[in-house]
């Protein structure tokens, strides 16, 4: 069964939005957990501009489910909160300073001694790792080759190109899988994964361990309830 991890970034925005504290991230993560939700997903990223490195600590303590905190482990402060916080899941991203959202995964040939320093660093802590990475096939054998457990699949092109061909945006998504399962990766996926595409991306995807969604379910949300969203996705992704 594939779990659904929840992405509370905009939750923290919002909140940020009026520098007081509401909603309350430990509150409503854990309404989406009560709600059905598998996990918990944050993306901190140094200039704090939605979710806090305090937010992290809290959700650490306050949740029972899984907790997955993405980053770039360039940065010594990402590196410093995942160890002292312990998660579940550490998904190890190669964003740059200030970039408004991930838009590339790892290029695993040419980052090949950093991200085994860094993966070894984590499983050492019993921390699970996972890559971002594109659907490319060098890119998920470079992954391999770093010791990683997980990698995860970068869905922007599935999503964008959805609605003109969709067998067409998936076939590159098919292929990443086979070859994930083939080299003994776990596979997680996100990115514009919402409730019109996602049924035809985990009915198609083999071994699919986990989606992340943050954005578009906190949309929906506006739309359906909170409640009712989670179950929403669920429904889609389970069918």
């Amino acid at each position: 069964m594939t779990a659904l991890s929840i992405n509370v970034n905009k939750f923290a925005l919002i909140r940020n939005a009026r520098g007081a504290d509401i909603p309350n991230l430990v509150d409503i993560s854990k309404k989406c957990i009560d709600f059905g939700a598998d996990g918990i997903t944050v993306h901190p990223r140094p200039d704090e501009r939605h979710i806090k490195y305090q937010d992290v600590r809290q959700l650490k303590k306050n949740i029972t489910t899984e907790l997955n905190i993405e980053g770039n482990p360039k940065e010594k402060s990402f590196i410093d909160l995942v160890l002292e916080t312990s998660p579940t899941q550490v998904t190890l991203v190669p964003d740059t300073t200030g970039q408004l959202t991930s838009d590339h995964g790892w290029d695993t040939l040419k980052n090949k001694t950093f991200l085994i320093e860094m993966v070894n660093l984590f499983k050492s802590k019993n921390i699970r790792t996972s890559l971002f990475v594109d659907p490319e096939e060098k890119l998920i054998r470079g992954a391999k080759e770093t010791g990683t457990d997980r990698i995860e699949l970068y869905t922007e092109s599935y999503a964008a190109n959805y609605k003109s061909d969709r067998e067409k945006a998936i076939s590159t998504y098919i292929k990443a899988a086979e070859l994930a399962k083939k080299l003994d990766l776990g596979l997680n996926a996100g990115h514009d994964l919402n409730l019109e595409n996602l049924k035809y991306f985990s009915s198609n995807i083999i071994n699919l361990k986990e989606v992340s969604i943050g954005h578009a379910l906190i949309t929906d949300a506006l739309n359906y309830g909170m409640e009712n969203t989670v179950n929403m996705y669920l429904r889609e992704l389970r069918k």
